[in-house]
């Protein structure tokens, strides 16, 4: 089993990283002979990425932090120093996954980063990411064992009520390869993600690790994510 490389970037301009990306995937798809996965971990200075299905209403207040188009699905978030974001390039027909197990592989992995810290997060129903429970973030209780008028899901008046999104992600696949990726909040100015719509949704809470009385290394948080990513996205 050959696992993916870990590559750290550091501190990156999101918009030449995507582009950095994007001709690595161009490079693989055109290649004669096999690749190596690669997984880049950095860090962006402040941005917000626009997806695929972004709606401009959803970037109310943008102010002087640039805006950047892409092609990854979902719509807005923020990215900013303090957050952990990991890029996983992984040809998906070698590991003998579709799109959906892949999906599945990255929020696992996340759940799995902060269970190590002791958080508890949670997948929400049609919405990917991960969220804590506000109240308890800490507490090993699935939302499906919320009294009924409290459950989460998209369909519910409130689908966040008493949730904060602490992990957002976006992904692209072209002819089976993956680029974009997910982004774990850690120590962070939180007050940007009150500019915009979070992932599209009005009011959406975000959080980080910090918020929640966990103070920890971006470093360290970023090598055990990617080591969890290698290990889970491994032919």
């Amino acid at each position: 089993m050959t696992l993916p490389i870990l590559v750290h970037k550091g501190r990156v301009d999101a918009a030449a990283t995507i582009a950095a990306m994007r001709a690595h995937t161009d490079a693989r798809i055109a290649a004669t002979a096999p690749t190596d996965d690669e997984i880049w971990l950095c860090e962006h200075p402040p941005v917000y990425t626009q997806g695929l299905a972004g709606r401009p209403e959803h970037l109310r207040e943008p102010g002087d932090i640039p805006v950047i188009q892409t092609n990854r699905g979902g719509q807005v978030t923020y990215h900013g120093p303090g957050q952990v974001v990991v890029y996983p390039l992984i040809d998906l027909k070698r590991l003998g996954i579709y799109v959906k197990e892949y999906v599945y592989r990255l929020e696992h992995c996340v759940l799995q980063t902060l269970e190590a810290l002791g958080v508890t997060g949670h997948r929400v129903p049609g919405a990917p990411g991960i969220y804590v429970r506000l109240d308890d973030p800490f507490g090993h209780a699935p939302l499906e064992r919320v009294p009924p008028s409290e459950r989460q899901g998209v369909s519910a008046p409130n689908a966040f009520q008493g949730l904060g999104k602490i992990a957002a992600l976006g992904i692209k696949v072209s002819r089976h390869f993956t680029y974009h990726g997910v982004a774990l909040n850690v120590a962070m100015d939180l007050s940007p993600f009150q500019r915009i719509d979070p992932c599209g949704y009005a009011g959406l809470a975000t959080v980080d690790l910090a918020t929640l009385g966990v103070h920890v290394d971006a470093g360290s948080v970023a090598q055990h994510l990617g080591a969890k990513l290698a290990a889970h996205l491994a032919p």
